[in-house]
């Protein structure tokens, strides 16, 4: 199990598969995003988006799982997280796109307050199957230390 003096910033992970389906754009968009770009074909097309589109809510619990089943794999001493940063929805998602995630630890740090915990920092990326990035995020998380008192 990977706690903070093993998060090694530079750290790069490529992993996940998600397939967006057009019953899922819908019901997501039907119980917490309701605008008809994401609900109706013909809305859809009169819009930039062209077409029905995936919310970026939806687009972010996607990456959410992938980030999620990843940790089962990889498996962190996590302590949640207190946010993101920034967030930024770069291209459409459509039905019968394919996500994948990259990550990269882009900074770490002791708590100042809290020494049995460290933080640490990711650039998050989701792309599609034509490596167009869908999604950028930097995501703060949460990690117990092996030794409070020790030193970075």
């Amino acid at each position: 199990m990977k706690h903070y003096e093993d998060i090694k910033v530079g750290t790069r992970q490529s992993f996940g598969r998600y397939e967006v389906t057009r019953d899922a754009v819908i019901e997501f968009a039907s119980k917490f995003d309701p605008q008809p770009f994401h609900l109706d074909d013909e809305a859809a097309a009169a819009t930039h988006f062209g077409r029905l589109s995936a919310s970026g809510w939806h687009t972010c619990a996607m990456t959410m799982a992938m980030l999620v089943e990843n940790m089962k794999d990889d498996r962190q001493a996590g302590l949640g997280s207190p946010g993101v940063d920034q967030l930024r929805w770069k291209k459409p998602v459509y039905p019968g796109d394919t996500l994948r995630v990259e990550s990269e630890i882009i900074e770490k740090r002791r708590s100042e307050s809290r020494p049995e915990m460290g933080i640490f920092k990711s650039r998050i990326r989701t792309l599609n199957q034509n490596d167009e990035t869908v999604l950028e995020m930097i995501s703060n998380g949460l990690i117990r230390t092996r030794d409070p008192a020790g030193k970075d």
